[in-house]
């Protein structure tokens, strides 16, 4: 079987997508002008908390919960959000995630480089996510 690899699907994403640096992602947030998203499973928020003040859309929903002609839109997840910039653990899931929004046509997105480690270890404040 020849398949195309998930290491080259996250090649071409991060070919035709913005990705924004761990220390710039830091720097914008403090300023306020972009919104995390993380889109890790919710079993990693709960094992390893999650970047405070970031919104949780799972990988598995997102065109779901962000296409207006979706039943299961959600627009409260995107209402009064800035510049969309999204995260998983390494960078590999956000970079899919980002593409795929491009594709629908959102415009102001971008993959946070490095992922949720990169984040923490720069300084942002990390949050527990807690079971409900």
């Amino acid at each position: 079987m020849d398949i195309k690899s998930s290491q080259k699907l996250v090649e071409e994403a991060n070919n035709s997508i913005e990705t924004i640096g761990p220390k710039e992602v830091k720097k914008l947030m403090e300023k306020n002008e972009i919104t995390l998203i993380d889109v890790r499973d919710i079993r990693e928020l709960w094992r390893d908390g999650t970047i405070e003040n970031s919104k949780h859309i799972p990988r598995g929903m997102l065109e779901f919960w962000l296409d207006p002609n979706s039943s299961y839109y959600q627009e409260n997840k995107i209402k009064d959000t800035k510049k969309m910039v999204f995260f998983c653990a390494m960078g590999f899931r956000s970079a899919l995630a980002t593409k795929t929004l491009v594709d629908m046509g959102f415009k102001n997105v971008a993959n946070a480089e490095g992922g949720f480690d990169a984040l923490k270890n720069v300084g942002l404040k990390v949050t527990k996510k807690e079971k409900k």
